[in-house]
This record gives structure tokens, C-alpha cells and sequence, in this order.
């Protein structure tokens, strides 16, 4: 069965950084694209780095310049630092991946259960 498993995050001061990293598991998966999404109380989910299997990138303007996404494609997974954190970044963070399970033909969207990052003034 396809999961992701997710690490990292936590409680960090502002200025502080935090790594988030997410790996697909479930045997002989194809994994396509990729990201980080994040949804602070109160508010809509929205994307915060996302990446292909070619390695090509997109950020979400708040983010730009401070977090930086990642992938080994060996081992199905990405990574998100993040770096120089805000009070405003305090969300929980989702990762997304597109996944062709084992004996499936078509590529299916899978979450992960969500990591908590709070960021202290």
C-alpha cells in the first residue's frame, strides 16, 4: 500500500530553521512530481515548494530565498529546508506526491498525514 512518510519539522525561534523531509513508500512505485503544502489555522491549504522528477522547481513568493526543496529519486523522497522562519510560516506542512502504484496504470495524488512547525517570536 502507497504512503508517505513524513519527518521533521517542530518548534523553532524566529530566524531559526527547521528541515521537513517526506519519503513514498510501498514497494515498486513510480513517483512523478512532488511538494510541500502548508495550511495555518483558519486559513486555505497552499503550496510551499514543489519539484518534478526532472529536478525543476517552483516556490511560493513567501517562501522564496528562505526554504529550499530537494528530491532523491533513488529513494523516493524530497526534502525541504527551511531557513531564516517567521512567526507567519507556523502551519502544518503536507507533503504531495503523484504516484503510479505497483500493477496500476495511471498516476494517483497521495498526502501525507501532516508535520507541525511552529515558529516562536
Amino acid at each position: 500500500q502507497v504512503r508517505l512518510v513524513e519527518s521533521g519539522g517542530g518548534l523553532v525561534q524566529a530566524g531559526g530553521s527547521l528541515p521537513l523531509s517526506c519519503a513514498v513508500v510501498g514497494g515498486l512505485v513510480t513517483v512523478g512530481d512532488m511538494a510541500w503544502y502548508r495550511q495555518a489555522p483558519g486559513k486555505q491549504r497552499e503550496m510551499v515548494a514543489s519539484i518534478t522528477s526532472g529536478d525543476s522547481v517552483k516556490y511560493g513568493d513567501s517562501v522564496k530565498g528562505r526554504f529550499t526543496i530537494s528530491r532523491d529519486n533513488a529513494k523516493n523522497t524530497i526534502n525541504l529546508q527551511m531557513n531564516d522562519l517567521k512567526p507567519w510560516d507556523t502551519a502544518d506542512y503536507y507533503c504531495k506526491a503523484q504516484v503510479r502504484a505497483p500493477k496500476r496504470s495511471s498516476m494517483w495524488d497521495y498526502w501525507g498525514q501532516g508535520r507541525q512547525v511552529t515558529v516562536s517570536s
